[in-house]
């Protein structure tokens, strides 16, 4: 298994152009937000509503979250961070009755976006080469964030 530092090496080598940085830094967090939206819009099982706010987003985030863990505790906690705020998010937007849509655009946008970005750079996504890149891509923007925090990661 790679370490943080190969994951974020590798994921680098198609991410130096500043306008694709800017990009993904913007689009990235959307993405996920609009993921765990999806997620969220899915329908549960009764048994589910025992527990507050367990649904299949909050399984995804679960999943994400422990293989975050396996990389780096710095980032785990960075990212519990952002999808308890992205959590809180998609469930007010739900209560608003809004909440596909909402995601299907950002989603949209966000991806097309992205793709722009990569055709500036030059370069193909990460994520064609390994699907585990599009968990990777949340990490790097944090660490981006991290770095204007002065937290070394």
């Amino acid at each position: 298994m790679r370490t943080f530092n190969q994951w974020m090496e590798e994921y680098g080598v198609s991410h130096k152009n500043p306008t694709n940085q800017k990009i993904h830094k913007i689009c990235v967090p959307l993405i996920m937000l609009s993921v765990i939206g999806f997620f969220w819009s899915i329908p549960t099982p009764e048994f589910f509503s025992i527990i507050p706010y367990f649904n299949w987003a909050t399984l995804f985030i679960v999943g994400c979250l422990i293989f975050y863990f396996t990389l780096s505790l710095k980032m785990f906690i960075g990212m519990l961070i952002q999808t308890m705020i992205m959590s809180i998010i998609c469930h007010a937007i739900l209560n608003m009755g809004y909440l596909l849509p909402f995601c299907s655009f950002v989603f949209i946008i966000s991806w097309i976006a992205q793709f722009w970005g990569h055709k500036i750079e030059g370069k193909k996504p990460s994520f064609l080469q390994d699907l585990a890149f599009l968990l990777i891509g949340p990490l790097w923007v944090t660490r981006f964030l991290y770095k204007k925090m002065g937290i070394n990661v």
